[in-house]
């Protein structure tokens, strides 16, 4: 097994560049349950540069109608980064104190269920939510504290390397 190190560098920059717009090589998911979770795929594979094309447990986008279902869909992604063994990124869930800018936060807005995938974008402090910075799709933001959202749960997701 030979890995890499996760580039979160390239992860913020893209955020950066396209919390606020969409990248037209990619489709927009806003009108078919939101865009956030693909945003968050685009932004990880800008740090990652791979892919896993495996067709049902993979995470790869050829176009909107040719993807897997990790890419956009909040909790697929969890579990293909959570128990990935194959290539791409491999992540871990971990808590406040361990996340890292390019690391993903996802909330839970009613229940158990979870609805929303952020990317974390700047770290004031990992102490307080005010103190860390997202960026996302669907709710369109860059730079926006945790803390300025309602939500019951939050699950955070370290992605700790990529395998190649």
């Amino acid at each position: 097994m030979r890995y890499k190190e996760y580039n979160r560098q390239a992860t913020i920059e893209y955020a950066k560049k396209w919390a606020l717009k969409r990248n037209p090589s990619y489709y927009n998911f806003d009108a078919v349950g939101g865009d956030c979770t693909s945003f968050a795929s685009q932004c990880i594979y800008q740090g990652s540069k791979i892919m896993n094309y495996q067709k049902d447990l993979g995470w790869y986008y050829i176009n909107g109608n040719n993807k897997s279902p990790s890419w956009s869909g909040v909790e697929y992604l969890y579990q293909f980064l959570i128990n990935n063994k194959g290539t791409g990124p491999q992540a871990i869930e971990t808590t406040q104190n361990n996340i890292e800018i390019g690391d993903l936060a996802q909330l839970s807005f009613e229940g158990e269920t979870f609805a929303h995938t952020l990317v974390i974008v700047r770290i004031e402090s990992k102490f307080t939510l005010r103190g860390i910075k997202i960026a996302s799709h669907t709710f369109d933001s860059f730079d926006k504290p945790i803390s300025a959202y309602d939500f019951e749960k939050i699950r955070w997701i370290h992605i700790e390397k990529i395998r190649i």
